[in-house]
């Protein structure tokens, strides 16, 4: 979509990173939106596997954000994800948007909760190199765990390019409780919202 040409606006937030997760948030929102979007990147410092018992001032968070910009296509993280933060950012997202449009991304880890997306995006061999290299050049902290690997990656954008039958094999998935098509009118410029935490993929 960015590469497109077409004018976007983008609010890209992260709730919960410090240190040198906020250098990651930062440095990966620079490397995705680069020079072809008009955007906004907000960095929060809410405890990481806290939000939970934060989430009242998370809250408030979004209701400010509600405030100041209505965005036409949300990304956030998916409701069944067993992270406790990524779970409260999802519910948040629904409960601050009950009337746009929100997809939600899957993150592969330890806890196997990947589940069968309903919107999937082909993904070319280009997008899909840039996508690893990113990941694994800005992520730093993540490198540690055992399943944040090149081949993680690749191996779920091949699973979906599969589910979906893309013509280049390869396709990112996302989950759609609920979408509303307004046929025949015309569109307006696109502008983005990515509600995300310190742990949040690309």
């Amino acid at each position: 979509m960015l590469s497109s040409g077409a004018p976007i606006d983008v609010q890209w937030i992260v709730f919960g990173a410090k240190g040198s997760r906020e250098e990651e948030a930062r440095r990966s929102a620079a490397i995705v939106l680069g020079g072809d979007a008009r955007h906004e990147v907000s960095v929060l410092g809410f405890s990481d596997s806290f939000f939970p018992s934060e989430s009242a001032a998370i809250k408030r968070e979004f209701e400010q954000l509600k405030a100041r910009f209505d965005p036409d296509v949300i990304f956030t993280h998916r409701g069944d994800d067993r992270h406790q933060d990524h779970r409260v950012i999802s519910e948040l997202t629904w409960n601050t948007y009950r009337g746009h449009t929100i997809l939600e991304y899957e993150i592969p880890k330890y806890d196997g909760d990947l589940g069968q997306p309903n919107v999937f995006v082909p993904v070319g061999a280009e997008a899909r190199t840039r996508k690893i290299d990113v990941l694994m050049e800005i992520f730093c902290t993540q490198r540690d765990k055992r399943w944040f690997s090149p081949e993680t990656f690749d191996g779920l954008m091949r699973i979906r390019g599969i589910e979906c039958a893309s013509p280049t094999g390869y396709a990112e998935g996302f989950y759609a409780r609920k979408i509303t098509l307004d046929v025949g009118s015309k569109a307006p410029e696109p502008r983005l919202i990515s509600p995300a935490d310190a742990t949040a993929g690309i």
